[in-house]
């Protein structure tokens, strides 16, 4: 991940913000130009100038401060980073994602697909996002993706949200008795 300090707005109080204009990208060294694991790079079908405002909620912003206190940055700034200051590979994240994962769901959810890898947990927040009423513009601008991406992808149906639906359709079809 080359997330830095430096691309995170963290104010004392509120939303704090995000600005992404990088990947580091994890190929593999005989797909890099450095013979490197990472590959740092703009984003994917971006203008390499370009830089996407990710607001940051405060729950987030008060994790991401313990975690600079504790842990500080690499050299280069970054966030995430190894003993030693060299990049975490994907598989140490998703090592770690599987031992939080069986601590934080019950047997029968760790047995089933939901939230397996890491990156799920874009497609639980966006579709929570829709799920909540925001609007579908905020969620692409946050998402950095087009709407077509994101209703075709990520707008899935959230665990127990039918009976709201269903109470909702219920209510509409009252008005028109």
């Amino acid at each position: 991940m080359g997330l830095t300090g430096a691309d995170l707005k963290l104010p004392e109080a509120g939303w704090g913000a995000a600005l992404l204009n990088r990947t580091r990208s994890s190929v593999g060294k005989r797909w890099t130009d450095y013979s490197e694991t990472h590959d740092d790079q703009g984003r994917k079908n971006r203008l390499a100038e370009e830089v996407r405002l990710v607001p940051i909620p405060p729950q987030l912003l008060t994790i991401l401060r313990q975690h600079i206190d504790t842990f500080g940055t690499a050299e280069d700034g970054r966030l995430f980073t190894k003993e030693r200051g060299g990049v975490d590979g994907s598989s140490t994240y998703y090592r770690v994602w599987q031992e939080a994962r069986a601590l934080a769901l019950p047997p029968a959810a760790v047995a089933s697909p939901l939230a397996a890898r890491p990156y799920d947990l874009r497609h639980s927040a966006l579709s929570t996002w829709l799920n909540s009423g925001v609007d579908t513009t905020e969620v692409v601008e946050r998402a950095g993706n087009s709407v077509e991406v994101l209703l075709s992808r990520y707008a899935k149906c959230i665990d127990g949200r039918q009976e709201i639906a269903n109470g909702k359709i219920e209510e509409l079809s009252r008005e028109y008795e």
